[in-house]
């Protein structure tokens, strides 16, 4: 069993997502944190609707950002999107190792180092039989291992996977950041997987090596969202002092 290498805050470890569609909503959610976090992730759906307003009132609430676009374009296009991405001041911004080697080093020579480039290797919400009708005939395991070797070899500074691939993506690189969604409260309240279909819960992502975990619907809809994230946090300390 594999651990994260890298020492970080237990606050700071999980990211909260900020999955709404518009800024009315993003002030609500917001609101009812009442600054507890200390990272946040703005998504397509919201940046898009928002832009930079979006990044700007996040900022406000003094955490870190994550601006998670996904992007996937011929290599030029990419390098080109994180250099407009770079003035935002981000501190992780993800691209697809779908892309290939040089679609991702033109990525990370652009970053930088600010933001830092995270790999998405597979999706949470494939499954192994969404892979082969795509072509692929590796494991979900597999393939995770497979793009973080060339993800590694380009230069980015970390990986985004879900929980069941942390040990394949570590495997491949024990130095990459490991940013792990598809995190789920053991049971009760925000428990549901969604479209998630490869889950675990913080504690398990933690003891398997996670650098960070993101949580989104759990927090955003919990009836106690402070709460919520605080639970999530003594979890991730107390998972990550007994690792």
């Amino acid at each position: 069993m594999s651990h994260a290498v890298h020492k970080i805050p237990a606050r700071e470890r999980v990211i909260v997502a900020l999955d709404v569609p518009d800024l009315k909503q993003l002030a609500v959610v917001l609101d009812r944190l009442e600054g507890q976090p200390a990272f946040y992730k703005v998504g397509l759906e919201l940046f898009i609707a928002e832009g930079e307003r979006a990044v700007e009132l996040v900022k406000k609430r003094n955490g870190r950002l994550f601006l998670d676009l996904k992007l996937h374009d011929i290599p030029e296009t990419v390098a080109r999107a994180v250099a407009a991405a770079a003035r935002i001041e981000a501190d992780f911004l993800t691209v697809h190792t779908s892309g290939g080697y040089e679609m991702l080093r033109r990525a990370a020579e652009a970053a930088a180092g600010r933001p830092k480039i995270l790999g998405v290797t597979v999706l949470t919400s494939l499954l192994e039989e969404d892979l082969r009708a795509d072509g692929i005939e590796l494991s979900v395991a597999e393939t995770v291992r497979a793009r973080a070797r060339v993800a590694a070899r380009a230069g980015v500074a970390g990986l985004v996977c879900s929980p069941h691939e942390i040990d394949a993506a570590r495997e491949a690189s024990h130095d990459l950041l490991l940013v792990v969604p598809g995190i789920r409260p053991s049971a009760g309240e925000g428990s549901a997987h969604g479209d998630q279909k490869r889950v675990a819960t913080a504690a398990q992502a933690i003891t398997h090596g996670a650098d960070y975990i993101v949580v989104g619907r759990p927090i955003r809809d919990a009836a106690d969202p402070v709460g919520t994230f605080s639970a999530l946090v003594a979890e991730v300390e107390a998972a990550a002092s007994a690792a």
